[in-house]
């Protein structure tokens, strides 16, 4: 019988909390946490975490650390957040979607130009409402602690004509996340928004059966969907989607006082330091696209924001006084 992957993974992390006796200190027993990313080794999240790891194993001389497992190894999100609820994963980095179902308020991070800029994003979940968003995701039925928030970057327009205004999206088929949210966002912008797996995306734009996507830098050059074909990138900042790394509750609820007062200290130490390394790397990334000649084009945001005011009012009815706060931070 051949066992599945999430199975499969599950058994590879069962062993997740490795416990051993410190030479010379019966009572005293080392903590090895599991963490796990989709993202690759070297990326900013992943290098963060590992950072986060060294501060955790340095102040309690060795009692407890982090052992990553980036790249996918213990299986794709869903199945790690499955893991993570049950122990099995200490520490996991995630995007929102698959928080929304249990703590719906998250969703209004999803939503088209909800932030004004990446400077406001940052200021909103630094603040009083990225605290109460981890609290609730504590406090909620999915067996997950809030540990901190990262930078998923601004998603812009890459395509293989040259977009300035939204008229010039008409007929433009553009790869979507597999959410009505965003395939709305795009519908509403001018184009033909298609829902679409990520592996897909490289092929589709090459053979045309769609004229382009949306991302970040770091991603459009490491995902060479540039050599594709989508040689221009269009700075809409239509999403800015935080994302967040959380721990189990399993394992949280075994810590001590004291233990989780450091793991909260450093989880903050590393959402911050995250967004450094995010800034590194968006300016790298955007430097070797323009090497390769990618077109970087600026451009009025305003008729973009305007479109999409229809999906900002029908998926944000239930939060109007969330979204007021959030427009209301500066």
């Amino acid at each position: 019988m051949t066992l599945s992957r999430t199975l499969m993974a599950a058994c590879a992390a069962a062993a997740a909390i490795a416990w051993t006796t410190l030479p010379g200190l019966a009572s005293a027993q080392t903590m090895t946490l599991k963490a796990a990313d989709v993202h690759p080794a070297g990326y900013p999240n992943v290098v963060a975490i590992e950072h986060m790891g060294k501060k955790l194993e340095e102040a309690t001389k060795g009692r407890i650390k982090i052992q990553m497992f980036p790249g996918s190894v213990l299986g794709g999100e869903k199945e790690m957040i499955e893991q993570t609820q049950v122990g099995a994963i200490q520490i996991l980095r995630t995007s929102l979607g698959p928080i929304g179902p249990v703590v719906p308020e998250v969703n209004v991070f999803n939503m088209p130009f909800v932030f004004r800029d990446e400077a406001h994003m940052r200021a909103v979940i630094d603040g009083p409402i990225g605290q109460e968003m981890l609290d609730k995701i504590t406090a909620s039925p999915a067996k997950l602690v809030g540990l901190g928030w990262m930078d998923g970057g601004s998603r812009s327009l890459y395509t293989k004509k040259p977009v300035r205004t939204p008229a010039d999206l008409k007929g433009m088929k553009i790869r979507m996340m597999g959410n009505p949210l965003f395939v709305d966002t795009m519908n509403a912008m001018g184009g033909n928004g298609i829902s679409m797996g990520y592996g897909e995306v490289f092929t589709a734009i090459q053979t045309g059966v769609v004229d382009g996507a949306e991302n970040n830098p770091p991603t459009l050059f490491t995902a060479n969907h540039f050599q594709a074909g989508a040689k221009y990138y269009t700075q809409t900042n239509h999403l800015i989607i935080p994302e967040i790394f959380v721990m189990s509750k399993v394992t949280w609820d075994k810590l001590s006082k004291d233990d989780q007062a450091l793991v909260k200290k450093f989880s903050r130490e590393a959402q911050l330091e995250q967004r450094a390394l995010w800034d590194k790397s968006v300016a790298d990334y955007t430097a070797k696209l323009k090497a390769a000649g990618v077109e970087f084009i600026n451009i009025d945001n305003k008729p973009f924001y305007d479109a999409t005011a229809p999906v900002r009012a029908k998926y944000g009815a239930d939060y109007a006084g969330l979204i007021k706060r959030i427009e209301a931070t500066k």
